[in-house]
């Protein structure tokens, strides 16, 4: 079995290799206002959180996101950000995306079978150095074991956060808390076992249709965004609602898929200017500055 999954492992990474250097741009980074590949965002929304009441609690809270966050290497067909962890916070960013590697007790983070070139302290020290100078914020983090199969991160992960971070980071409860309990913590959204470090990620309402074959099928994904950005509008505001805007597949790269997806959140964003209501979670790929204002602008 062992060998099996290393040939497995092995023929998929040369996989990756080939599309990522068959699909390398041919033309320069982009940044519009819906999409950025380009390694700064156009202008910091950093403390926007400060405005919110402290009583209204985080499940009615509209905030941006991005999908696989720590997604920078292995071309195209694995990259899926291109603004280093600190400046997506600075930039806005509520929600991060975390997919780690355990082996012997060791968090790395990967997507796939392509690792990252960090570990789960990298994480930790850039999302606490960040609440320590912007107390009035807070960062939900989705964490999931990915290219392991040990089902057991629970220590490894307790072990990282006394290191790389403190323990009083943490939001320690399932409950969801309000935006005053949430101010300066980190809220862990555990897609793992073990006893609670933070809120169940399967207590969400989720929409993650991340499975785009091809360009063809870009209209059928915005189809489940849309629907579900409208559940969340409508639906029941003690229960946090999380939308993935992003996809891929074999023929539609993320970023392919971000530039034509994002291009429609924006212009569904766009005719809804001006109104407070709830979107909830929006998760998107090469997110621009101007669209992540504009999900913060709908509190």
């Amino acid at each position: 079995m062992g060998t099996h999954r290393t040939t497995v492992a092995t023929a998929w990474m040369m996989l990756v290799v080939v599309l990522g250097v068959l699909s390398a741009p041919c033309e320069g980074k982009v940044q519009r206002p819906d999409y950025d590949d380009t390694g700064t965002p156009e202008f910091l929304h950093p403390a926007w959180m400060a405005s919110i009441p402290d009583s209204r609690s985080l499940s009615e809270v509209t905030l941006p996101g991005t999908h696989n966050t720590m997604a920078f290497y292995g071309g195209a067909l694995t990259e899926c950000q291109s603004w280093p962890l600190g400046l997506q916070l600075q930039a806005g960013v509520r929600f991060l995306d975390v997919r780690l590697r355990h082996v012997a007790g060791n968090l790395t983070v990967h997507h796939g079978v392509v690792y990252q070139r960090a570990h789960f302290g990298h994480v930790l020290e850039d999302v606490a150095r960040f609440l320590l100078e912007r107390p009035t914020e807070t960062v939900l983090m989705r964490l999931k074991e990915e290219f392991s199969e040990t089902g057991d991160i629970y220590a490894a992960v307790v072990g990282y956060v006394r290191r790389h971070a403190r323990w009083d980071l943490l939001w320690h409860s399932r409950r969801t808390p309000t935006m005053g309990q949430a101010r300066g913590k980190l809220v862990v959204l555990q897609d793992f076992s073990g006893p609670d470090l933070g809120m169940r990620y399967g207590s969400l309402d989720i929409a993650d249709d991340w499975k785009v074959p091809t360009l063809l099928h870009v209209p059928q994904k915005w189809q489940s965004v849309h629907k579900h950005l409208a559940a969340a509008a409508e639906g029941n505001k003690a229960r946090v609602f999380l939308t993935f805007a992003s996809g891929a597949g074999i023929f539609a790269y993320p970023n392919a898929v971000a530039q034509r997806i994002n291009a429609r959140l924006y212009k569904y964003l766009s005719d809804m200017a001006g109104v407070s209501k709830r979107l909830g979670i929006v998760t998107m790929d090469f997110p621009a500055a101007p669209l992540l204002k504009m999900i913060i602008d709908f509190n």
